[in-house]
């Protein structure tokens, strides 16, 4: 009966047996004679990540941190298969902000190097095919950020394409600071602007020669274009004279005296390296002239911006200072912008704007206004006299 009265309860636990009353007693008072134990130390936060790393380091293997590859692991023929792609691309403005991104790629992981520079200035020579897409408002940053990055290997080049790449860096990088809403910046390609014109040698009669003789050649190619028959070609004078002196091609069987040639061919190739280096920098100081004078016009744009003014007034007033560095058809240019400056630098100095308005402030526009209102002599606010705020005047 006594284990039907338990039955279903859970099993009792283990209790230390409660002292009797005259050992409680005695505890009691030795608690009461005996100092109170010290308060434990308070566990600062640092120490328990410092516990918690210290155990986690003996038992687990430390952890591996990620990490960023700076470089390309791959050959030269795969840098210049990828500058191919890239450069057959980069054309279409539809794909050149992806493939310029690519581009900057190759040149912060080193791949451009002195025996990839001619791949790449395919690449940029794509880049640059086209006369304005540099400065469209939707590639102005793509082109900005791609020449700017290649200035850091602008050694690796030969000096013609250096030559060429500094003439591309005045028209994607320069120009576009020009449409900058920073102060700073703008005045800052203002003066790079003013230096290349200061660097560029005066003009000369044959540079004006050689311009009105391309202009006149532009000019009678459409001509020759819509009269020339299909089909047809001309010769040139020296085939024609080669075929008159060698009818039967026999020059080219009859043996050469090497030793008599030699000295005047060194002399010949001497003088045949002169004259291409005479030509490149005449190719160079055209591309300088025409991509400042592009500057110039759009930095006479902005004319508009308050803050934009002082800076174009001074510098198209240097290049009107040193237009005797253009051909004729740029000074041409150069005064007639240099006049419209003038005359908007003028009417802002008569308080006008741009436009030719009065500039006035507030004030001055409610003064305007309001000195044509007619003000009723009866108490009346309004411009035919009527009465309507005779009550609120009282």
């Amino acid at each position: 009966m006594a284990d039907d009265l338990f039955q279903g309860l859970p099993p009792p636990s283990a209790v230390p047996p409660s002292p009797p009353p005259s050992e409680q007693l005695a505890a009691s008072s030795a608690d009461r004679d005996s100092p109170p134990p010290p308060a434990p130390a308070p566990i600062l936060k640092s120490a328990l990540k410092r516990d918690k790393h210290s155990e986690s380091s003996h038992d687990e293997a430390p952890q591996k941190r990620l990490r960023f590859k700076t470089s390309v692991d791959a050959t030269e023929t795969q840098v210049i298969e990828a500058m191919k792609k890239i450069a057959s691309h980069i054309k279409n403005p539809a794909k050149f902000s992806k493939a310029s991104k690519l581009a900057v790629q190759l040149i912060q992981s080193g791949s451009v190097k002195s025996g990839t520079s001619n791949q790449f200035f395919n690449v940029l020579e794509a880049a640059m095919s086209s006369p304005s897409a540099c400065n469209e408002p939707s590639l102005r940053n793509d082109y900005h950020a791609l020449f700017s990055a290649v200035q850091d290997v602008a050694e690796i080049f030969e000096k013609q394409q250096r030559n060429q790449l500094a003439t591309w860096t005045l028209k994607a990088v320069i120009a576009n600071d020009l449409y900058t809403d920073d102060s700073f910046v703008y005045s800052k390609a203002a003066g790079k602007i003013k230096e290349a014109i200061s660097n560029l040698p005066p003009a000369t009669t044959e540079d004006d020669n050689e311009e009105a003789a391309a202009l006149a050649l532009a000019e009678s190619k459409v001509v020759i274009k819509d009269t020339a028959e299909p089909g047809t070609t001309s010769a040139t004078p020296t085939e024609t004279k080669n075929n008159i002196s060698d009818p039967f091609g026999l020059d080219a069987l009859l043996p050469i005296n090497s030793k008599k040639d030699e000295k005047p061919r060194v002399k010949d190739v001497t003088a045949l390296n002169q004259k291409a280096e005479g030509e490149e920098f005449k190719r160079f100081i055209k591309a300088q002239r025409e991509v400042l004078l592009l500057c110039l016009e759009i930095a006479a744009r902005r004319y508009r911006v308050p803050w934009a003014q002082t800076v174009i007034d001074i510098l198209v007033k240097h290049a009107f200072d040193n237009i005797d560095r253009f051909t004729a058809r740029q000074r041409d240019a150069i005064e007639k912008l240099w006049a419209s400056i003038k005359e908007q630098h003028i009417r802002r100095k008569q308080g006008k704007s741009v436009t030719g308005k009065l500039d006035m402030n507030a004030f001055e526009w409610l003064q305007e206004k309001y000195s044509r209102e007619k003000i009723s002599i009866r108490h009346a606010v309004g411009g035919s006299g009527e009465r309507r705020a005779e009550q609120w005047l009282g």
